[in-house]
């Protein structure tokens, strides 16, 4: 070996380090961002991978991470602890625990809180090691069993309050669920203990729904929830409804089918009905359209414009699962308050295309509201695969679900469909003389070994 060479190694092996061996304030990235396509100066490293049909997910001051896993083909979820052991960025340490699946997480003066489907669990989490200290404790229970969104989405407000989303058990109230020109029932029985979201005491242990607040009715599934610190409210992203084309084609055509209605992001104050199953919201028209089970036609509002407008409406059937408000300095400015939401992709616009399953940007005003009229934009792409749009959600490699903010500002996304985790840094400028360096070290290593060599993931300083 020549002296050029061997000094080139050891820069290569430099470069190779983990990023807490390497220069102080490094991240470490996959040279291809896990398969994400981000705006300029952002990376993306997979973490962890295979944990399962991943959910909501949350990320303690120490950069761990616990992910909400659901029971799904007949294998029980849970949560999952993750770890960097070793400094390289990824989460090699792992333990699980929880008697069944959920999706709703969230985390409050070293608790975690878990959403099962019919109950919530408050686990008090050990201060040295992964997992809880011991048992948890019921906080809420008496959830209603249902077949269709059943999903308990979890938020905190910081002042003892827990909101969970308890989302409709069909997908319009019809007398037969999803038939075609079944009417709604009158009043929708649905509404007394579904549609809606209900506030619990963290503090009290055994609450059962009955016994919680009700802040809001009409919304058919609120998987996503943030709590927006900026104006201390609560915020929820609608799953709109299906099937308007199959079930009253004689009012629908395929392409309203698939472009109608919104998908909703909702100021959800106390006391507010945003009108489901009756009217829905016409992203068109940009207003609320009274229901063809109701007597509507597709242009009939009828007392549809007494309920509340969407702060922001977004393409039909994209399936909203998550909703964060960005509170960390490690974005540019740009981000700073604004709105990140996980589209984790549509299924009801066949034949047409299928949409979403990217992560999507709303900035916010001064004041933390979403400004009127300000466009939403494409943060994270590239989930789906291939080259053009799934025919089905199953044909998609990826659907994003969670979102979380680490301590250091950077953004964790999870995937359902085999349980990927990502984490997105900015690096600004960096990004091309880093990466141009490592596909140097990468040449010098390929002359040196004699076969070629792909590594995963690059230190960027």
């Amino acid at each position: 070996m020549t002296p050029r060479l061997g000094i080139s190694l050891c820069l290569l092996l430099l470069f190779l380090l983990p990023a807490h061996q390497a220069v102080a304030g490094t991240v470490v990235c996959d040279a291809d961002d896990g398969g994400l396509t981000l705006p300029e100066g952002f990376c993306a490293q997979v973490v962890a991978d295979r944990l399962g049909h991943a959910r909501h997910l949350v990320v303690t001051r120490n950069h761990d991470v616990y992910v909400a896993i659901a029971d799904r083909d007949g294998e029980t979820g849970g949560l999952v602890g993750l770890r960097d052991g070793t400094g390289d960025g990824r989460l090699n340490e792992q333990i699980r625990f929880g008697e069944r699946g959920g999706t709703g997480i969230a985390l409050e003066s070293g608790y975690l809180y878990f959403g099962e489907d019919r109950r919530v669990l408050r686990y008090r989490l050990h201060a040295d090691h992964l997992g809880p200290e011991d048992d948890p404790k019921v906080i809420a229970h008496d959830f209603p069993e249902q077949e269709q969104h059943s999903a308990r989405s979890l938020v905190l407000d910081g002042n003892g309050g827990l909101y969970v989303n308890v989302g409709a058990p069909s997908n319009n109230c019809q007398r037969q669920d999803r038939q075609l020109g079944s009417p709604g029932q009158v009043p929708c029985p649905e509404l007394n203990r579904g549609a809606g979201i209900w506030r619990f005491d963290i503090d009290r242990r055994g609450q059962a729904q009955r016994d919680a607040e009700r802040i809001a009715s009409g919304i058919r599934n609120a998987v996503a929830m943030a709590w927006n610190t900026r104006d201390e409210t609560l915020y929820a992203a609608q799953h709109g409804r299906d099937q308007l084309g199959s079930n009253w084609p004689h009012l629908y055509d395929e392409a309203q089918n698939a472009e109608l209605p919104s998908e909703e992001l909702l100021r959800v104050e106390p006391g507010s009905n945003f009108g489901w199953p009756y009217c829905y919201h016409d992203p068109i028209r940009d207003r609320r359209i009274l229901a063809p089970e109701y007597g509507g036609n597709g242009e009939t509002v009828h007392n549809c414009d007494t309920f509340p407008q969407p702060e922001l409406g977004f393409p039909a059937h994209m399936a909203p699962n998550d909703l964060l408000f960005y509170r960390g300095t490690g974005f540019p400015e740009h981000y700073r308050n604004g709105a990140f939401i996980a589209f984790h992709g549509s299924s009801d616009r066949a034949p047409l295309d299928q949409r979403g399953y990217k992560v999507a940007f709303v900035p916010t005003g001064d004041d933390g509201r979403i400004q009127n009229g300000k466009d939403w934009e494409v943060f994270a792409d590239g989930f789906a695969g291939g080259d053009t749009p799934p025919r089905m959600p199953e044909d998609a490699r990826f659907r994003p679900m969670g979102l979380a903010q680490g301590p250091d500002g950077s953004l964790y996304i999870s995937d359902s469909q085999v349980g990927r985790i990502w984490r997105v840094h900015y690096i600004g400028d960096t990004e091309p003389r880093s990466r141009g360096l490592r596909r140097q070290a990468e040449r010098l290593l390929e002359r040196f070994i004699g076969r070629d060599s792909e590594p995963e993931a690059e230190v960027v300083p």
